[in-house]
């Protein structure tokens, strides 16, 4: 097992931290021990890297105190003292100073770890307008004459040419630049990050005007979301001059564009915000980003530039928890103003994409089999509204309940008062008859009379409900709209062929278990259908997620979860494995975060209470292996899916799209590395 498996460190994490001390104007002693002093807090939290703001050991709005010997000398004994207090400290610790090199003032970023300067490095970009005159004081870090320099007893690397790489058990590639580098048309970063950089950090001292926050939020998130990684920003607060600018202390996270944390501003101490980046996320979007490459060759002779300064580091003996919210639900966001936009989008996606589909193949009729269960119900409420958008009656719906030997009353029931509420053209099939028929002429047990519920027996009715729909859409030429979802797709929880693996267009193809639900109750508040109507939809929802093809003893229910595990593990699984690659044991460790502790963290709007539970890291370990076999087993099912949209970010599973795969690949490598290095308790 990974050491420290329930460790940060050990899972591709790396703790970040933007720190705002405050200041005094010139007070370069008072300005040293309140870096100190949150450093010696990030030591404590096993911060692996820390960003303090531009020119933080002098201050920056000083002008021509910049120039001055006796503060100059002070800041460089500062950096002395910084270098020898971080032996004893954790952290990589990268502070602002001004810094006096071959009788030029650069405005510097020193980079210090375990009493070391690792590398000095001086702003590219200097601002010379509106409230800033940097050039009075400064030289660009593009117009230097020497690679090394002198400071604190030691000789450092001096440049804007750097990338920081770490050896040892904690892996990261870092970059530093400045303030206005950022602003500019190609910031210093894009280069770092095209020639390895996972990490950009910013010092600056960006003041604050109406507005400006939000430029630094696009700014700044949008450069993490084009390189591909993750962007620390800290800028100065409060303790700095203000006699004509003022500053509200801004510091953020982002990785690949989201924002993972942010400080609040206008605070009167000093601040520090931390977040736990995933450098596994970032690598995985580079390597499936072939662009990205192709960038960095063409940019070759300013990537080429960067020289790499290594130094060892080493992951912290003792386990470090993760500090990051985890959706339980990859596919279904916790935020209620961005589940309401995520539904609104997927069923408009649902909507559009079937509407196309029945224009462009000249079809009026759209036939579909309606089980009373979720996935049939959405579907339904989807060709109704694309009828409504392509001017065609909904009685051209051709929708048959067809019950079977496991259909219970309530979805029966339910069932025809959708088709009667939604105003479709409904009817009723009765398969029974025809699946004896078919066990009878096979020589099943159950054509003589014996109670033998194999799969023999399951599949004979899902493929007889399926074949059936595909002559009623001869007779009425008209095309069968599937069902069937994302979730059963990854688990093989369909029968292949003339089941209901099978259909003309499925506009549920790449939807989830856990999002469907939600967009039924998006749907059902959303004014599109009647008040009668929404209750049905709602009591919809309260059934029991089940295939219903096996007689229910007492009324028990076939209950599909026990088979193949609970949907909210495995759409957790299923998002991991296929859209960001990770290795069982990462699945594991985030799932053991989202799910172990129900009272942690947020739920989405609208979980029932009974939903609201947690899972032992032995119900992970057991479901997670079992999605594992059943994921790569029925790979054959997914290489022949019929047409249907994309919804999410997520991906789908479209043979065509976004899962290519073997057919007959096997699951060993997962599932040992699952044993080996996941603990089952």
């Amino acid at each position: 097992m990974i050491s420290n498996f329930y460790s940060l460190y050990s899972h591709e994490f790396v703790r970040i931290a933007c720190c705002v001390p405050r200041t005094r104007v010139a007070d370069a002693a008072y300005n040293l021990g309140q870096t100190l002093r949150l450093a010696a807090e990030g030591d404590k939290t096993r911060t692996a890297i820390m960003v303090f703001p531009e020119l933080g050991l002098s201050s920056y709005a000083i002008e021509d105190l910049l120039l001055q010997d006796a503060l100059l000398d002070e800041v460089e004994d500062s950096i002395a003292k910084v270098v020898e207090a971080s032996k004893a400290l954790f952290p990589v610790l990268v502070v602002g100073a001004p810094m006096r090199v071959t009788n030029r003032l650069y405005n510097t970023a020193i980079v210090i770890h375990r009493g070391k300067i690792l590398g000095v490095v001086p702003k590219t970009f200097l601002p010379n307008y509106r409230e800033f005159y940097e050039k009075r004081h400064f030289v660009s870090g593009a117009n230097t004459i020497t690679d090394r320099i002198e400071l604190a007893g030691q000789v450092a690397p001096f440049g804007a040419d750097m990338l920081f790489r770490s050896e040892g058990s904690l892996g990261v590639t870092f970059h530093v630049e400045i303030c206005e580098d950022i602003w500019m048309p190609v910031p210093p970063s894009s280069h770092a990050a095209l020639a390895g950089a996972e990490v950009l950090l910013n010092l600056s001292a960006s003041n604050i005007t109406i507005g400006k926050a939000e430029l630094r939020r696009l700014l700044c998130g949008s450069q993490s979301a084009r390189a591909s990684a993750a962007y620390a920003y800290s800028a100065s607060g409060p303790g700095e001059s203000t006699t004509d600018l003022a500053w509200d202390g801004h510091a953020a996270i982002y990785e690949c564009g989201d924002q993972l944390v942010e400080s609040a501003r206008f605070e009167k101490d000093s601040t520090i915000v931390t977040a736990d980046v995933d450098l596994g996320r970032i690598r995985q979007e580079r390597l499936r980003n072939g662009g990205f490459a192709e960038c960095a060759q063409l940019e070759g002779a300013r990537v080429s530039r960067f020289r790499t300064v290594t130094f060892a580091f080493d992951a912290p003996a003792e386990s470090v928890a993760l500090d990051r919210p985890v959706e339980r639900f990859p596919y279904v966001p916790s935020d209620p103003a961005k589940l309401r936009d995520n539904c609104y989008e997927a069923y408009n996606i649902q909507v559009q994409g079937l509407a196309q589909r029945l224009q462009s193949s000249r079809v009026e009729n759209a036939i579909i089999g309606v089980s009373g269960g979720l996935d049939s119900t959405h579907a339904l409420i989807v060709i109704c509204r694309a009828m409504d958008q392509l001017g065609l009656p909904r009685s051209n719906i051709k929708a048959f309940t067809m019950p079977g030997f496991g259909t219970s009353d309530k979805t029966y029931d339910n069932a025809w008062k959708l088709m009667r509420a939604l105003g479709v053209t409904a009817g009723e099939i009765d398969i029974k008859p025809a699946a004896r028929q078919m066990l009878a002429d096979i020589g099943h047990p159950f054509g003589t009379g014996e109670k033998v519920y194999d799969v023999t027996f399951e599949n004979v009715q899902a493929g007889l409900r399926t074949d059936y729909l595909f002559r009623l859409a001869n007779q009425h030429r008209g095309l069968v709209v599937g069902t069937g979802d994302l979730s059963e797709l990854g688990l093989g929880w369909c029968t292949y062929g003339v089941g209901d693996h099978m259909s003309h267009y499925n506009p549920n193809g790449s939807v989830s278990k856990t999002l469907i639900q939600h967009l039924i109750r998006f749907v059902a508040a959303s004014g599109d259908v009647d008040a009668n109507t929404a209750a049905i939809l709602h009591d919809i929802l309260s059934t029991e997620i089940s295939p219903e093809l096996i007689p229910g003893d007492n009324g028990a229910v076939q209950a599909t979860e026990s088979f193949v595990g609970p949907y909210a593990l495995q759409d957790f699984n299923l998002f991991y494995l296929t859209r960001l690659g990770y290795r069982p044991s990462k699945i594991a460790f985030l799932a053991w975060h989202a799910w172990h502790d129900g009272k942690k963290g947020k739920w989405p709007a609208n979980v029932p209470p009974a939903g609201m539970r947690a899972y032992s890291m032995e119900e992970i370990h057991r479901w997670l292996e079992l999605f594992l076999r059943r994921f790569f087993g029925n790979q054959f099912k997914r290489s022949a899916l019929p047409n249907g949209p994309k919804i999410s970010s997520g991906g789908s599973l479209s043979p065509r799209g976004d899962w290519r795969a073997p057919s007959d690949g096997s699951p060993d490598i997962w599932l040992a590395e699952l044993k080996a290095s996941v603990p089952t308790k």
